[in-house]
């Protein structure tokens, strides 16, 4: 993890791709994912309705799918204020930053389990 910003804004980037990133604010407790040209900030529990939001899209049946409908997927997200409006390959990038994301984060925790153990 790295550590980014100044004082007033202490960003931790917890994981990145070539097609965004995601950082960590432990002093307000939110979570800045860059993706598709759009900052958006969300609280854990947004970030998880994020997570489940596109785990769920079906890209196989979007990419096999011959019908004249236009490989776009819309992701709302109830009691955030953001959406995503993102073709089927922006989907599969904001699918890998987010299994990224937690893998670091469980990554992490295992760590910090283990130093615990060590210490105690």
């Amino acid at each position: 993890m790295i550590e980014t910003g100044s004082a007033s804004s202490s960003l931790t980037e917890v994981f990145h791709t070539k097609h965004g990133s995601v950082q960590q604010c432990d002093k307000s407790h939110q979570w800045l994912i860059e993706f598709a040209g759009k900052s958006a900030k969300f609280d854990y529990r947004c970030l998880l309705k994020l997570k489940k939001a596109v785990y769920s899209i079906d890209i196989e049946r979007a990419l096999l799918d011959t019908a004249a409908v236009p490989d776009v997927e819309i992701i709302f997200l109830c009691a955030c204020e953001h959406c995503y409006v993102l073709s089927v390959a922006e989907v599969i990038a904001l699918k890998e930053l987010l299994q990224g994301t937690f893998v670091m984060l469980e990554l992490n925790h295992l760590i910090t389990d283990c130093l615990n153990r060590l210490v105690y």
